[in-house]
């Protein structure tokens, strides 16, 4: 997302947390303060940047670079770029405002922001007062998450900490995840879920050990009834964990079919606790991706292999990422011979968009926490991450068309499909244009759709391609209008050709 004044967001992002590091800490004990930086771009491609503490002692980023530095601005269309979530209404003492207002009553037209604030005053508040006042939100790219946490160590711990004591404080709702599983108990859990869990994850305890029980408990995934002086399993636990899921949650589960191109079909139901899925769905694909070939054509060669490993992380995202308050939809795995499609249930969880989907920039921020964070601990996936460096490098790793994602608005899901060959991309695409490349052009439309942007020499050198060849081809998927560029001067050494979602 650059304009013609305005470069590309990430550089804006890396100056924002180099400027993070400065940041003053108010040296109290009892309630460490957050680093956090902020960039504030004018329409005209001017910049102003401020780091808390920068200017007066607890002062936030936010405020300072746009009440401090820049009261008398016009500041209506502006960027801006914090570290930290801003803070939310309610979060500051009167007469002081939060950043959050102050952002959106400067008419600020886009914020990006590092990683979400823990702190239980905010917790996500700055961000829906942000998005319910018009104001577009993204978030900082993946590969700057671990920065920020790293620098802020001590105030996520204390925000945690915090956060865990407003909670104990209050009732959960009763028709949320996080509540109770109404007619559960501990015996509706699977003792191979929940020693899986601990295999994996690296703990010594028994599923039954009253430590593994308490940890539960702090994981807000089991309730103690001090009446009953029982635990009682959450929906989250029965979701993970749980002998028989789907008696209380029916969209549960993997649902996956096989067409063997010679008109055999395979079909196979996975209603397993979650955190079992992963190693039988990717038992299955092994069984059956090789045959998926199909077999009424001559030449098998004309359809690659395919990594099991990426269809298992997509699968894996699938199910975690999903909304599971669409009730008769299950997660879908399709394979065919010429593509395999994964159906997850449920419009992305914003500030995820289908757009940063669409071209690999999405970050994992999950509807689902307690299920990501589950994972997480098992190694099945990273926090961070929601599969999209997988799925970047299909092309330079595995010589396969990058995946093709999209919503569908009818069925309510999020489809990402993998072509295994060049007439698959072209049928699965909705690009008008694609059909025209052919398959050298169609490899070279993913490298710059991965890339974001691509210099001809950059092109050139990875095809091991002659200039006037990379010029040719550039210039034939701008022409399709497949590509753009970023609007330098065509002899320009800084000319790049960009790719458009």
């Amino acid at each position: 997302m650059a304009d013609k004044n305005r470069k590309n967001p990430n550089e804006y992002m890396r100056m924002a947390v180099d400027v993070m590091k400065k940041s003053i800490s108010e040296g109290k004990e009892d309630k460490p303060s957050p680093h956090v930086g902020a960039v504030l771009v004018f329409p005209n491609g001017m910049v102003d940047i401020a780091y808390r503490g920068e200017l007066s002692e607890g002062d936030h980023a936010e405020y300072t670079v746009l009440d401090k530095k820049n009261r008398h601005q016009e500041l209506s269309g502006c960027w801006l770029f914090a570290t930290l979530e801003p803070c939310a209404p309610g979060a500051r003492n009167a007469p002081k405002i939060s950043c959050a207002e102050r952002i959106a009553n400067a008419r600020i037209s886009d914020v990006w922001f590092g990683i979400e604030d823990k702190n239980p005053k905010v917790d996500h508040g700055g961000i829906n007062h942000l998005v319910n006042n018009g104001v577009k939100v993204h978030q900082f790219n993946p590969e700057f998450h671990k920065e920020i946490e790293e620098i802020n160590e001590r105030f996520n711990t204390w925000a945690e900490m915090k956060k865990a004591e407003a909670k104990a404080k209050k009732s959960i709702p009763k028709d949320n995840l996080n509540g109770r599983a109404a007619a559960t108990n501990l015996d509706s859990l699977s003792e191979k879920a929940l020693q899986s869990f601990l295999t994996e994850s690296g703990r010594s305890w028994q599923p039954n050990s009253d430590e593994f029980l308490q940890e539960l408990k702090e994981m807000e995934l089991l309730e103690y009834d001090q009446e009953e002086e029982n635990y009682l399993p959450t929906g989250n636990a029965i979701l993970l964990f749980g002998k028989k899921p789907r008696n209380k949650f029916h969209q549960a589960g993997v649902k996956a079919v096989v067409d063997y191109g010679n008109g055999e079909i395979g079909a196979k139901t996975f209603d397993d606790p979650l955190v079992l899925i992963p190693d039988k769905v990717e038992a299955w694909v092994k069984k059956v991706l090789p045959a998926s070939i199909n077999r009424s054509k001559f030449k098998a060669e004309q359809v690659p292999a395919f990594p099991v490993e990426v269809v298992r992380e997509a699968s894996i995202n699938a199910i975690v990422h999903r909304d599971y308050a669409i009730d008769g939809s299950k997660v879908q795995l399709n394979i065919t011979p010429d593509q395999i499609v994964i159906k997850s249930p449920g419009a992305p969880a914003y500030p995820v968009t289908i757009d940063s989907l669409k071209n690999f920039t999405a970050t994992s921020w999950s509807r689902n926490k307690k299920l990501t964070f589950i994972f997480n601990e098992m190694h099945y996936m990273e926090e961070s991450q929601i599969g999209m460096e997988t799925f970047r490098s299909l092309r330079d790793k595995h010589h396969l068309p990058l995946p093709i994602i999209d919503y569908d608005g009818e069925s309510h899901n999020v489809i990402v499909a993998f072509p295994r060959n060049a007439d698959a991309v072209k049928n699965l695409s909705n690009k008008q244009g694609i059909e025209k490349l052919n398959e050298p052009e169609l490899a070279g439309y993913d490298f710059v759709k991965s890339r974001k942007e691509v210099s001809k020499k950059e092109y050139a050198q990875h095809f091991d391609i002659s200039d006037k060849v990379a010029q040719n081809q550039l210039r034939k998927m701008r022409d399709l209008d497949l590509i753009g560029d970023n609007g330098e001067s065509l002899k320009s050494n800084k000319y790049k050709y960009m790719y458009k979602v």
